[in-house]
């Protein structure tokens, strides 16, 4: 079984390590909070990756797939709340305060947010819901459990690495380099943002 467990390891960091917005939430997050508060967020998103993993396993990828309009639903929605949370990074980029608690999202907002990344991304469900579904066509039933078992505990080493990792280099970095990182996160979301209205639209039309 433990074959099946590193396999599952192996495929999820080729998934997880692309830039996405899961790892631009904990990477900012990372540098504009104190260790522990980053920590706790980074938890946030893996709890809330598993659960889209999970569901993806069960078929959530294909249910989207199967209703246009749920996808055009999701992607108009998911594509406002990505934009805003990337107009929300560019406003923070100047005022960039390494650790200042005080000056960060409130934890309930960063745990819905956590999600929202996870979640806002439809055509990002169906192509993790497709990839799982084919895998799952590939395992027998008692090699199932191992291999999401692998799929979770790597995303566990993957967002918690890149946490403790700008955590601790962070402080050595200067404000202005920190400011240019998160000013290039911001765009980043915010396209990422309007691709989907645009996608979105294109499909009603």
């Amino acid at each position: 079984m433990m074959a099946v467990v590193l396999r599952g390891m192996l495929i999820s960091f080729a998934l997880v390590s692309s830039i996405g917005m899961q790892n631009l939430f904990i990477f900012n997050s990372a540098m504009s909070n104190r260790m522990r508060r980053a920590l706790l967020i980074c938890l946030f998103v893996w709890i809330a990756d598993t659960t889209l993993t999970t569901v993806a396993f069960l078929g959530m990828g294909a249910l989207i797939s199967h209703y246009l309009w749920l996808k055009i639903i999701i992607m108009l929605l998911g594509g406002l709340i990505v934009i805003w949370m990337g107009i929300g990074i560019l406003r923070s980029a100047s005022q960039i305060e390494l650790g200042k608690d005080d000056s960060q999202l409130p934890l309930k907002d960063a745990f819905a947010s956590a999600w929202i990344v996870a979640f806002a991304n439809p055509q990002a469900i169906i192509d993790t819901g497709v990839t799982m579904g084919a895998l799952r066509g590939t395992l027998t039933n008692s090699e199932v459990l191992p291999f999401l078992g692998g799929i979770i505990l790597a995303t566990a080493i993957w967002f918690f690495s890149i946490t403790i990792i700008v955590g601790i280099l962070k402080n050595r970095l200067p404000k202005r380099i920190l400011m240019w990182i998160n000013i290039i996160s911001g765009v980043i979301v915010l396209g990422y943002g309007i691709a989907l209205l645009i996608n979105a639209v294109r499909l009603i039309l």
